[in-house]
């Protein structure tokens, strides 16, 4: 076993943390008779050796050795090892990817062409594999249809093989995984498509379960995504239907793991406790491909969704919300009934169900009314409510005064999202919130959405604020109250904000007198006792903070006699774009009263920072109405910068039939399906409420210039 391992000088090879001379340990430790020293090691090759999917030197060496356990019946979890031997062989690098630019000095980058000597190097003894397919360990089954798809350089030796022992196999989730590397052969060699193609459209339609065919289908999808049959909802959701009322409901537990405090221990727990309870919850990954084909056939997309969240069967409906999240995240669409379903699951008596609604909802903003009676209706049960007909622990809660919704966490989340709809039921309830020790910032942050009845908040925020310490939490505890009086218009806080603004210590001090500027802005007249002090930081060495005082001082006073040289000093050569962009946009909100500083903006028109750009353009408009010099800088900006759209419509909303020329411009965006600021693999909290705020001002915008046009 492991045989050479001591010949390979180990220390002179490195990893992620440093020398490599630990890696045998590791890789003795995947041999191990003990399953907790197993998943150790497996935890330090992915931590270390394979760290972030990198390929060190040291991951080189291991090849061979790893090649050998997989190969070893003696060996057990062999599975994990094969699963590790396809993320280190499994990147593929593009074609005209020049490795050379791809190199570096830098001692810690790691070369591409190690990518492609493992890949090589993998492929070598791939045939390892072959026989992998009838093991009579599942784990082992399980994980070699994809690492045959990914390493063998027989592909088609390799289909032919996973398309005869489908008719072998008997474990459904292997039987999946065949059809999911015939997929992925096809995916990567465009000879053999056309027939796998063909191949999975039979077995689709095939006497096969319901299981088996949904995964024909979805990767039918996945590799002919333009030839993707017109019924496939309809066939779809017949299908779930089938697995639903046909696959056992009492699925046998997996097996029995020593715990071991990893990170690869944690996932694989978090894995499980996501699955338990479910028949079938390997439904969730196939409808995952299916959407990922279907992309931009949002109406399909959203029929599926609405299927899902109608069954019977929780965990589709949970698949649903997920699923959903996705789709809503990417692209635009009507989906209030989805948003009317997914709230409707908040009476469910299933926790997970209910922390997945929950979850989605709070991301809706404005899209989440259609949820609003339903988290309105779950907020008001209290936190001792339960669903109804709750058996089991949940009704254990209930019995004894607990919360199944997900305790305080869930609720919080639900007052997150009925706040961000606009709904004004959050009223009370934040302020009962407030009177708690601890409050979520973000539920703060959602006061300004709704409207004069949050005004009763004032005294509450007030009296939190007068309670927060001057220590190392200050702003974190301070800005989000501040943001949340400047909203409600709380100026009998004035007290408690000018001791924020006066007494804040030097650890943050800008950050917070900023913060506090801004609500003295909010409050206006209201605020004019305050006066001393804002001149005072006019002259303040941030320009965050000098700007801020300038716009709290004008909506105090009204007076421009200080306000706008002090503004004007940040429009300098020199000046970095940060601080040239707050004074212009505070220049640009006191609009035509500072037409004085249009020539000091001007210089910012052709600035190479594009926000510089942006927010000079805009500022310009606002203060002297020129539309000629301002217009083409930021239709230029709208093409250059999608994350600079929103402040843009705001402005053409503003100049209405002076932006006619950039009528087409807003109505390409308008006919969009995709959203602006969707990016693959991430998001924002703020991301979907941002796209929607565009659209709405886009809307106002065109129908500003079709009205000028008349």
């Amino acid at each position: 076993m492991l045989t050479g391992i001591e010949e390979v000088d180990w220390a002179s090879l490195g990893h992620a943390y440093g020398p490599a001379d630990d890696v045998p340990e590791l890789l003795r430790g995947l041999a191990s008779a003990d399953p907790a020293e197993r998943e150790t090691a497996l935890d330090g090759m992915y931590g270390a050796v394979h760290h972030q999917g990198d390929v060190y030197d040291s991951t080189l060496a291991c090849i061979p050795f790893l090649l050998e356990l997989v190969a070893d019946p003696a060996v057990q979890d062999r599975g994990c090892i094969v699963e590790l031997l396809t993320s280190i062989g499994g990147i593929e690098l593009d074609d005209d990817e020049e490795l050379d630019e791809l190199g570096s000095e830098d001692e810690e980058f790691i070369p591409a062409a190690n990518y492609a000597m493992a890949a090589a190097a993998i492929a070598a003894g791939a045939d390892v594999f072959l026989g992998l397919v009838s093991d009579p360990d599942p784990e082992v089954r399980l994980a070699a249809p994809c690492a045959l798809a990914s390493l063998h350089p027989e592909p088609a030796r390799v289909l032919s093989l996973l398309r005869e022992r489908l008719t072998v196999e008997r474990d459904t989730e292997v039987r999946l995984a065949l059809v999911a590397a015939v997929g992925r052969i096809a995916l990567r060699h465009a000879s053999l498509r056309a027939e796998t193609v063909d191949w999975l459209d039979w077995l689709a339609r095939a006497a096969q379960d319901p299981g088996l065919r949904l995964a024909a289908l979805a990767q039918r999808a996945r590799c002919a995504p333009g030839d993707i049959p017109d019924d496939v909802v309809p066939r779809v959701t017949g299908l779930l239907e089938e697995i639903r009322t046909s696959v056992n409901r009492s699925a046998a537990p997996g097996a029995e793991r020593a715990a071991a405090p990893t990170l690869i221990g944690q996932v694989r727990e978090l894995l499980e406790e996501h699955a338990a309870g479910r028949p079938a919850p390997w439904t969730e990954e196939l409808l995952r491909t299916l959407h990922a084909a279907l992309d931009d056939r949002v109406d399909d997309r959203i029929a599926l969704i609405l299927a899902q969240l109608r069954s019977p069967d929780w965990g589709q409906r949970s698949d649903a919300i997920w699923l959903c999240g996705g789709l809503i995240r990417v692209w635009r669409g009507r989906y209030e009934e989805v948003v009317r379903l997914v709230g409707a699951q908040l009476q469910d008596p299933e926790p997970r169900l209910r922390e997945a609604a929950t979850s989605f909802l709070e991301r809706l903003f404005e899209l989440g009314a259609p949820a609003a009676d339903a988290l309105a209706s779950r907020l008001a049960a209290g936190p001792g409510a339960a669903g109804p007909g709750v058996t089991g622990p949940a009704g254990a809660a209930h019995a004894t005064g607990q919360s199944p919704f997900v305790g305080r966490s869930g609720r919080d989340g639900a007052l997150l999202a009925l706040a961000r709809a606009g709904d004004a039921r959050a009223v009370p309830l934040l302020a009962r919130a407030l009177e708690e020790a601890e409050v979520r910032r973000e539920l703060l942050y959602a006061v300004d959405g709704l409207g004069p009845s949050a005004a009763m908040l004032a005294p509450l925020l007030r009296r939190r604020l007068a309670e927060v310490e001057f220590d190392e939490r200050l702003y974190d505890r301070a800005a989000p109250l501040l943001y949340a009086l400047a909203a409600v218009r709380g100026a009998q806080a004035l007290p408690e904000v000018l001791r924020m603004l006066r007494e804040a210590p030097a650890n943050r001090r800008d950050w917070v007198r900023e913060a506090a500027l801004r609500t003295l802005a909010a409050f206006g007249p209201a605020a004019r006792v305050a006066v001393p002090d804002m001149r005072r930081l006019l002259a303040a060495e941030s320009a965050s903070v000098a700007t801020a005082a300038a716009r709290a001082l004008w909506a105090a006073e009204g007076d421009r006699g200080d306000v706008l040289p002090a503004l004007e000093r940040w429009l300098r050569p020199g000046t970095s774009s940060a601080d040239w962009c707050a004074a212009a946009q505070a220049l640009g909100e006191i609009g035509p009263a500072a037409a004085s500083a249009a020539p000091a903006l001007r210089p910012g028109l052709v600035s190479r920072d594009l926000w510089v750009r942006v927010r000079s353009a805009a500022a310009l408009w606002r203060v002297s109405g020129e539309a000629s010099a301002s217009l083409p800088v930021l239709l230029a900006a709208w093409e250059e910068n999608r994350h600079a759209r929103v402040d843009i419509a705001e402005c053409l909303a503003e100049m209405g039939p002076a932006a006619s020329q950039a009528q087409l411009v807003v109505l390409t965006e308008l006919t969009r399906r995709r959203r602006h600021n969707a990016r693959e693999g991430s998001s924002g909290s703020h991301d979907i409420h941002l796209d929607e705020k565009l659209l709405t001002l886009c809307r106002a915008a065109l129908a500003r210039m079709e009205r000028g046009a008349f």
